[in-house]
């Protein structure tokens, strides 16, 4: 046995490697991106394990759950949000079961550190009726992974691993164990099983509420979930709340105390600490979720349950230790100086040469003939165009709703109709709603920004950039005579504005692609 220094998202990427996994699969976002990305690194020489970015997380999940059927065992990554995206293939997996291990690693971000929302993973488990670890620090981000895996073959479902941006992003020691090897090729044979017609479903989604029994005895036996009763003041612990609760209490504290790091919610563990304490607080990184099922499975008559919906917690945002102090009843611990709150805001802003600046600038000048026009953006870096100086971008809502938005403004009778999305977001969510908008003849125009790379989240390999992004708009319908390719340089600034003004007084769907490649990948030798 060796010990490692990772992040708790290689802990999770080495846990799989050393697990027996044959593939891995997923969408760059953050804070999940360094568990692929970790995988890729250390298994290149190799080869042994498939390692490619996917289209989308939907894709991604869809490639997973192949390698599944084909008896080989398969991590599917991403970030909270791409979940809405796999949510297809994701549930009903969960009623065709698995064959090769599945595990669906999923980093949710409390505090909307660098997402639209801070959606709590854990309500998707329990939505699928499928059992999901919450590691609480590094070693069992690794050690979770051997469980997972081998709880998913044994019971054929997938299983989730949910960690949070503090864990994903944060390092420690991790003990490491040998590699297990790979499991030999051996696909299903079930036909039924994996063939959802309403006949075969309704029986696998029997099979599925069957285990739901073993599933809760799993969680209710569990080291993950441990109980210790004590005083009469009671907390209810999740994941890596658990750190922020012992870094507060002295080693002879009176307080009962209930760990849940494996789901489904072990009820009577709870009901066990409910009957023996007159006050409960619950502390979990997230969503109130255990907080309403204690209340919603028990009532809990004579005893008061504290949390985020009674205040006691932030409603929003992630948690801290200075935050579970506070609702522990404790004194503030002294600081040595008071906080500075008159520092310069510094906001993110496009890296200096950017060709987004230029896009954007040419965008503005184009549109300055309009009354108070409005753009839909998409997710990326242009996102940050929203901010001064440039204020050129006007929403942000989920990944290819730009195009789908600007459609429906149209729809509306607004105009001009604007959207600006980048060259990987398009693949990932943009196709499909311009293929509508032009069966549709809708009078709006896309700015599709390729910059080459996926550049918000590390340079990644876009999968439609230069002539296969060509190729693809064009094979949406649209006319060639407005599908147009710029260089968005301060050389062509004003021919730029000429063409956007050109394609937004024709009334019909437009492109105007801006090509220029990311300044941070030429840097980094990357084209």
């Amino acid at each position: 046995m060796k010990r490692e220094i990772l992040l708790g998202d290689e802990a999770i990427g080495l846990g799989a490697i050393h697990s027996g996994m044959s593939g891995i699969y997923g969408y760059p976002g953050t804070p999940s991106t360094e568990i692929f990305e970790y995988v890729q690194r250390v298994t290149k020489a190799d080869g042994d394990i498939h390692a490619f970015w996917s289209t989308n997380e939907k894709v991604a999940y869809e490639e997973a759950l192949g390698m599944s059927w084909a008896g080989k065992r398969a991590l599917v990554c991403m970030k909270h949000v791409g979940l809405n995206v796999a949510a297809d293939a994701f549930m009903n997996s969960a009623v065709t079961g698995t064959n090769g291990g599945l595990v669906l690693a999923v980093a949710d971000d409390p505090g909307m550190h660098s997402s639209q929302n801070e959606q709590d993973s854990r309500f998707f488990a329990q939505f699928a009726l499928i059992p999901c670890f919450e590691p609480r620090n590094q070693q069992e981000c690794y050690d979770m992974m051997f469980e997972a895996f081998e709880m998913s073959e044994e019971l054929s479902v997938p299983v989730m691993v949910r960690l949070v941006t503090r864990i994903a992003h944060s390092r420690a020691g991790v003990a490491t164990r040998d590699r297990r090897p790979q499991n030999e090729l051996d696909p299903s044979k079930e036909i039924k099983k994996w063939t959802l017609l309403p006949s075969n479903a309704r029986v696998q989604y029997k099979h599925l509420t069957d285990k739901q029994p073993e599933l809760l005895r799993r969680a209710e036996e569990s080291t993950h979930n441990e109980l210790r009763l004590a005083g009469k003041s009671g907390v209810l612990v999740c994941g890596l709340a658990d750190n922020y609760l012992y870094e507060n209490l002295e080693s002879d504290h009176d307080l009962s105390i209930l760990s849940i790091r494996q789901y489904p919610l072990p009820a009577g563990k709870v009901r066990e600490l409910v009957d023996h304490v007159d006050e409960l607080l619950v502390l979990e990184d997230g969503y109130p979720l255990v907080e309403n099922m204690v209340r919603g499975l028990f009532g809990l008559v004579g005893v008061r349950v504290k949390g985020r919906m009674t205040g006691e917690i932030p409603r929003t945002g992630e948690l801290n230790p200075d935050i579970v102090r506070e609702a522990l009843g404790l004194p503030a611990l002294p600081t040595a100086h008071a906080p500075q709150t008159e520092l310069a805001n510094r906001p993110p802003a496009l890296c200096k040469g950017c060709p987004h600046t230029d896009s954007f600038r040419a965008l503005n000048e184009a549109l300055n003939i309009f009354d108070n026009p409005q753009v839909f953006s998409d997710i990326g870096c242009y996102t940050l165009a929203a901010l001064p100086p440039l204020e050129a971008v006007h929403s942000c809502v989920a990944m290819g709703a730009s195009i789908g938005m600007a459609a429906g403004a149209a729809h509306a009778g607004y105009s001009p109709a604007v959207a600006a999305i980048g060259d990987s977001t398009f693949s990932h969510g943009g196709i499909t709603p311009l293929l509508s908008a032009v069966q549709q003849h809708v009078n709006l125009n896309i700015l599709v920004l390729d910059n080459s790379t996926v550049g918000m989240t590390g340079l990644q390999r876009s999968m439609s950039t230069g002539q296969t992004l060509d190729q693809i708009i064009l094979g949406t319908g649209i006319e060639e005579d407005h599908f147009r390719i710029i260089e968005p340089t301060p050389r062509n600034h004003e021919a730029n504005i000429e063409v956007m003004r050109e394609e937004l007084a024709y009334d019909g769907p437009s492109v105007i692609v801006a090509r220029r490649a990311c300044i941070e990948a030429l840097k980094h030798g990357i084209s």
